[in-house]
């Protein structure tokens, strides 16, 4: 295998849709509101790219470091503990990645203020006490948490005050089904996961409370991408495009039947390309509903 396919691979192409979409939510709020900076626009996309890229390498490292990727692993190759790159390697390539985030966010805070700089401080320390650190928040059972609130409410709502310059409640509203979409390819990969992550003692919500709690998560952050959709058409004056996203639902419920009914945990892991596309989907109808909902 390439050095390039093993950091490629590393980076985890298949999870970026949990950065790409929320940034293109904010930035299509931004345009139905007149709003549009392509320079802020295109500047939050990367940087969002880089946090989640430094984040899966952080995650990589400290997985390796903790011996949670054993060799009974049911999902995709792990580069650090597979011995494909050195434990320094992988450091390295995590503190740099978070360094050129760092350093892309720097315009994004002459343009937005002092508070962009905090968010994004925030978004990069939390990428990395994800799985390190004394009290990692994947290893406790507030990984659910942290990608709900980094990948739904901060991602939408702040793409879209660097580009509106102000605060708004829609965008916060948005967030809610993007947060809830990015919840749910976690979800897939702990359940995936859950056997090798009880027997290394990581904690994850499949750990606490089991399998079905899993399932029934997944459905229940499905079902929550609905009502913030009803409350924009019903009282912030968005018309019925909104309800664009809707149609995503039938692939989901494809999705909720293997996540119900499978027999191989190693199925899961076209469970979780799936997922992830589904939020694809989901996320260019709701960019489009939102456009076209004046």
């Amino acid at each position: 295998m390439s050095s390039l396919r093993i950091w490629l691979d590393a980076s985890r192409p298949k999870t970026l849709t949990a950065a790409i979409v929320p940034v293109m939510t904010g930035i299509a709020l931004a345009v139905r509101n007149d709003l549009f900076r392509a320079d802020t626009a295109v500047a939050a996309l990367l940087c969002a790219l880089l946090i989640q890229i430094g984040t899966n390498f952080a995650n990589d490292y400290f997985d390796a470091q903790k011996g949670a990727d054993t060799d009974k692993r049911v999902g995709f190759q792990r580069a650090t503990a597979s011995g494909l790159v050195s434990p320094n390697a992988m450091k390295r390539a995590m503190i740099l990645t978070m360094l050129a985030a760092f350093i892309g966010g720097l315009y994004l805070v002459w343009t937005g203020g002092l508070i962009v700089l905090w968010i994004g401080l925030l978004s990069i320390l939390f990428g990395i006490l994800y799985t390190g650190g004394p009290y990692p928040l994947g290893y406790n059972g507030l990984g659910d948490l942290f990608v709900f609130l980094f990948f739904g409410i901060v991602a939408v709502s702040a793409t879209y005050y660097i580009q509106a310059l102000e605060w708004s409640t829609d965008s916060f509203l948005l967030a809610v089904p993007v947060g809830a979409l990015a919840v749910n390819i976690l979800v897939i990969n702990n359940l995936r996961d859950v056997e090798e992550d009880r027997v290394t003692g990581k904690r994850t919500l499949g750990v606490m409370f089991g399998e079905r709690a899993l399932k029934a998560e997944y459905i229940l952050m499905n079902l929550l991408t609905i009502p913030p959709l009803f409350i924009l058409h019903q009282w912030h004056g968005y018309n019925a495009w909104i309800f664009l996203p809707l149609l995503s639902f039938l692939p989901f419920g494809l999705l909720w039947r293997q996540v119900l009914f499978h027999k191989e945990k190693s199925s899961l892991n076209q469970t979780l390309e799936r997922t992830a596309q589904v939020m694809v989907l989901f996320g260019i109808l709701l960019c489009t509903g939102l456009i076209l909902s004046v």
